[in-house]
């Protein structure tokens, strides 16, 4: 992204400036589902307008934008999805990404505003996509699946031996932390924590991957209500970076009186080095933060100790250490 000597050019600052213009043609179509609509058959622009209740013209300049992308093939009038990659695209492939793209595609609309929030110092105003806020709910719970879902079970494995009975996912949306964790210890059982529109979701992934009977699922917001008591696990995945130091020091106080006596919390986000600057990606997504929320941020590993020793945590450990949102923080529960 960025020359490595740090001397730039003005062709090299254009060409970063005009970056957006790819991101936005994959969220537009993201946005339309086009590919699912393509990956069965080819289509002209005219059936998959009316198909999708677009302007002809506007769908037109779109698709020809994803052909010269490669993101679609074109012959003659027709459109079609490349060999090979309707598999991360398509809504109903195992694969699929395209949860992700979707959300990819607010956050998109967010970070367009950003000179507002920085000058006001509070997110912008949330947009609803043309999906919808129920949409755009569940392409999030989606994404964060997609994202989730290829490395969770060698994240968890980076933590043996685990020792656990029960575990608390705080925050645990459709359950893919969940299920990895108990496939790491299949005497185990757990505890899903999430908002009331999420459980549903939750229990049909759990049913799906045949795992209901082991996990309970519990509505409610870390906020406002209390944590389920008895686990002697507690998860807390991609979660302190939406909060503002006090809120995650109220969260941590939340899990201490949750937590089992010398039950232990395991915190996976992005952890800064004490420069901010590295890794890249959070100081970037610390940005994705300032649009979105009123005091997310990205938090080095000494915030995060101070944090959970102030709420009565202690042996705070860098058990992983990752350049993206695959850090893991341990800490055990004072007695």
């Amino acid at each position: 992204m960025t020359p490595r000597d740090n001397t730039w050019t003005a062709d090299q600052l254009l060409d970063l400036a005009r970056q957006y213009q790819a991101a936005a043609v994959l969220a537009a179509a993201a946005d339309l589902d086009l590919f699912s609509a393509l990956e069965s058959r080819p289509a002209t622009a005219a059936s998959l307008a009316r198909a999708r209740s677009c302007d002809h013209r506007g769908l037109t300049t779109l698709l020809d934008a994803l052909a010269a992308l490669g993101l679609l093939s074109k012959h003659d009038d027709s459109y079609a999805v490349p060999p090979g990659l309707g598999r991360f695209l398509v809504a109903a492939s195992p694969d699929s990404v395209l949860p992700m793209l979707q959300h990819q595609a607010n956050c998109l609309r967010a970070w367009s505003r950003l000179s507002e929030a920085v000058a006001s110092g509070q997110p912008v105003p949330k947009t609803a996509s043309i999906r919808g806020v129920a949409g755009d709910q569940e392409a999030f719970i989606g994404a964060m699946h997609a994202i989730s879902q290829p490395v969770a079970d060698q994240v968890v494995a980076a933590l043996a031996p685990l020792r656990f009975t029960h575990l608390l996912d705080v925050g645990g949306a459709s359950g893919t932390w969940t299920m990895a964790f108990l496939r790491a210890c299949p005497t185990a059982t757990a505890t899903l924590f999430d908002l009331p529109h999420v459980i549903p979701l939750a229990r049909s992934r759990l049913t799906e991957a045949g795992f209901a009977e082991r996990v309970r699922t519990v509505a409610g917001d870390f906020y406002s209500d209390p944590l389920p008591p008895g686990a002697d696990l507690v998860w807390i995945s991609a979660v302190i970076h939406q909060n503002s130091r006090q809120q995650n020091r109220a969260l941590f106080s939340k899990v201490r009186a949750a937590i089992q006596p010398r039950g232990r919390v395991a915190i996976r986000d992005i952890v800064m080095e004490p420069d901010r600057l590295h890794p890249l990606a959070g100081a970037l997504f610390a940005i994705n933060m300032l649009v979105a929320t009123p005091g997310g941020g990205t938090y080095t590993f000494e915030e995060i100790r101070e944090d959970l020793q102030s709420s009565g945590f202690s042996e705070v450990t860098l058990a992983r250490r990752d350049e993206a949102m695959n850090s893991i923080v341990l800490a055990t529960a004072t007695s």
